[in-house]
């Protein structure tokens, strides 16, 4: 039995899967691909530019804009609503008028339609005219 070496191992060739440094003994062991494990060389791609993806959240679905913009006409004509019977009752209250200045705000949107983007605006103008009346213009 030959024994050689500091501790009694043998000091045979290195394995050609390590990598040797001179000023050191340790060694790591090169790394390899086996046959399930694939490795990519490239960092992985960007998913896209954000602003891209800013800008496909801002287009709007016209048919959705035509719904937002019934609702709102819808809104303006029950705060109208609202301030006939508070006028009729003889109680104009002021959270009345404040509902029915956001309406009037909230009109002045076009939904795209031309059609509906009349009659939005024939409310738009009652409700100003009502908003006048109640001195609120």
């Amino acid at each position: 039995m030959r024994i050689s070496g500091p501790n009694g191992t043998t000091l045979g060739t290195p394995a050609s899967s390590t990598r040797r440094n001179s000023s050191s003994s340790f060694a790591l062991p090169e790394p390899s691909t086996e046959a399930g494990e694939v490795r990519s060389g490239a960092a992985p791609k960007a998913a896209g530019n954000i602003d891209a993806l800013l800008a496909l959240q801002g287009v709007e679905d016209p048919m959705e804009r035509r719904k937002r913009s019934v609702a709102r006409g819808r809104g303006a004509l029950d705060v109208l609503d609202e301030l006939k019977i508070g006028l009729l009752a003889g109680n104009l209250e002021a959270s009345t008028v404040a509902r029915l200045r956001d309406a009037a705000a909230s009109l002045k949107s076009s939904s795209g339609h031309p059609g509906l983007d009349a009659v939005l605006s024939e409310i738009e103008l009652r409700v100003e005219v009502e908003l006048a009346k109640a001195g609120q213009a």
